[in-house]
Parts: structure tokens; sequence; C-alpha cells
């Protein structure tokens, strides 16, 4: 049997085929319209240099997105999100689940989290070895958890997560506008070429077959976009749409929206001259959202924030929750709910009855 590291290699390399499908798609279709449509077909010059300039426009902004979904690494959990080494230790040694779970809300206490399990335990990756953020889930194809996953997505042989799901967005948004005008000013040669109005050269496939790969690909990718459209109104991500996230009050699929207007804002910032360019400006760092829960409890309406080395605890400013911090749950709160949450399995544990606590096994 092969070595697991080159079963992996060989893994890594068959991923890129369908970028590099896509690719070889886009440089025909280039070529198509630029050298076949515009050079040898259409015959008014006018209509070439109108064509030509709108067609680069998309041409570029399409490839620009493309790229930079591929190639922005997927955002993971910081360190402070993995468990100290010697309650690493504790754990790995550790068989109950129950007391696992001990452990990791302890851990747990001076972060900010708001999910949990179905069973309403700490969300931890095995594989990973750290405690989820909200809204982080383990990718199984690029073998690491990603903040705010929405879905790997084998086109871009990339994950599509915090990092680059506006990228991702507008992805799909410039293609559909590549794809739409390709099919709009190839329409009328296509007709003419169907129908022997202009005699057969080596332009007429390129022209006719250009015609048909842009409206298939135009279907496609509208109802793809139509549906990550609605998501992003809903401030939902692809996994949250089949699961909803668990909070402490239960399962809630619209926990994370704000409203329309303001769940647009967490995706593509608050300056709206940059939400067509594909440039990073998602609100927050991935690690911590507002949600309404919070929104909603008068005892969590302000934020502790953490203050520099060089300074004392005084000088750091306390500001109103707002929704683009990135702390939203008060440390004080939120170790007082792990407490009472050790203190009520203690009295549990102490009964007659056995506890047992569900471990949560995401992909």
């Amino acid at each position: 049997m092969a070595p697991t590291h080159v079963l992996r290699c060989c893994q890594r390399g068959l991923a890129w085929i369908p970028v590099i499908f896509i690719a070889l798609v886009v440089c025909w279709s280039y070529y198509a319209y630029v050298v076949e449509l515009c050079i040898f077909t259409i015959p008014s010059i006018g209509e070439k240099i109108v064509y030509l300039i709108y067609f680069h426009l998309s041409f570029i902004m399409f490839v620009w997105s493309y790229w930079k979904t591929i190639f922005t690494k997927p955002a993971n959990p910081s360190k402070e999100f993995c468990l100290p080494k010697a309650e690493k230790e504790r754990y790995e040694k550790e068989e109950r689940p129950e007391s696992q779970q001990e452990i990791l809300w302890r851990a747990a206490s001076s972060l900010p989290l708001y999910t949990r399990t179905g069973a309403g335990a700490i969300r931890y990756c095995d594989r990973c070895q750290v405690i989820k953020p909200d809204r982080c889930h383990h990718c199984s194809a690029c073998d690491m958890c990603v903040l705010k996953m929405d879905h790997h997505c084998p086109w871009v042989n990339n994950c599509v997560g915090f990092s680059n799901y506006k990228f991702f967005i507008l992805f799909l948004a410039y293609s559909l506008v590549y794809c739409l005008f390709i099919a709009a000013t190839v329409l009328q040669y296509f007709i003419k070429f169907w129908t022997n109005e202009l005699p057969d050269t080596h332009a007429k496939f390129h022209v006719l077959f250009l015609f048909f790969v842009a409206a298939m690909f135009c279907i496609s990718i509208l109802s793809l976009f139509s549906y990550h459209l609605w998501l992003v109104g809903k401030n939902r991500s692809t996994i949250e749409a089949f699961r909803a996230p668990v909070f402490r009050t239960g399962s809630d699929k619209n926990g994370f929206s704000l409203g329309f207007r303001k769940n647009i804002v967490q995706v593509f910032g608050d300056q709206k001259k940059y939400w067509l360019l594909p440039i990073f400006t998602s609100q927050g760092d991935g690690l911590t959202f507002p949600t309404k829960l919070v929104n909603a409890d008068a005892e969590q309406a302000t934020v502790t924030l953490h203050p520099e080395p060089n300074k004392s605890a005084a000088d750091v400013p306390v500001s109103p929750l707002s929704d683009s911090q990135n702390r939203l749950l008060s440390n004080d709160q939120h170790a007082n709910n792990i407490e009472d949450h050790l203190a009520n399995n203690t009295l549990k544990s102490a009964g007659s009855e056995t506890i047992t606590v569900s471990m949560e096994s995401e992909s």
C-alpha cells in the first residue's frame, strides 16, 4: 500500500482538475469572443470596440474575483481556542465523556462562545484539537477547522468561509454577468450562422458553441447565485441553512440574523464603494458574531476589552455593544454561566443518576 502522504498528494493534485477545466473554458471563451467573433465576424468597427470594452471589463472582474476565491487561505481558529498543554493532556487521558466536557467547559470560560452541540456540549474538534468558535466547522477536504465555514467548493478547490465568502459571492455575480453579456451579444450572430445568413467559416463553430456554453452556465450560476443572495440576506451559511445552530436557549436558524441591511453589511462591510470590488471588507474577525440573543439581553449590553500590556485596566474604555463588535460577551458574565453549568453537573453527579454527555462530530 502506498504511503499516506503519497495518496494525499495525489488527492490534492486531482482536486485541481475542476479548476483547470474552468480555466480552459474561460481561455477558450476569450479566444472565441475576441478573435472569432469580434475580429473575424462582426463587420462594424464601432460595434467591435464597444463589445471589446465591456467584454474586458466583465472578464477582468470575473477573473479577479475567481482568483481571490481560489487563493485566499481559509481563516482558522486562533491559539486562544486551543487547550492549554496541561488541560490537553488531561483531556486525552480522560476516558469518560462527562469528564472531558468538564475540562472543555473550564477551558471555554474565557472564550466568547454562544453555540453548542445538539446535546448542549462544548463544540470541540478532536482532529484539530481546538474548541470551535461559533459558526466554525471542520472541513474534511481541507483537513482544518474553517471560521464561518459555508461549504467546500470543488470548482475553486477551496473552502468558502469567513475569509473569502465575499469573493465567492462576487465570483458568482461577475461570472453571471460575463455569461449573460456573451450570450446577449452573440445571439444575433448565432441566429445568422444558424440560418446560413453568414457564410460557413472557421468562426461558425466557435460562435455557435460559445452561445450554448454561455447559456448553459447562465442557468446553473443563476440558481446558485440566487440561493447565496438569500443566505446573505438571512445571515446564514449553507451549513446553517440545513442544520440550525444551537444556542443556550435551543436551536435557532435566525440566531445570527440582524435584519436584512445589517446582514448585508456583515458580509460586504459598511463602505459601499468597496462592495463590488474583490477586496476584503467583511466585518468582524470570524471568531465572534453579533446575535439576536445578545442584543436582546440587557445584562450583556457592555463589553469588557482586554488591556494592552503597557496599559492598566483603568485606561481601557468600555464601549456599548455595536453590530460590528468582536467581543460581544462580557467575560465575567460568560464565566458565571460556565460556573453555573459546572455546579449543576457536580450536583447531578452526586445523585443517583448517571449523566451521559453526547459528543458532536461535525464534518
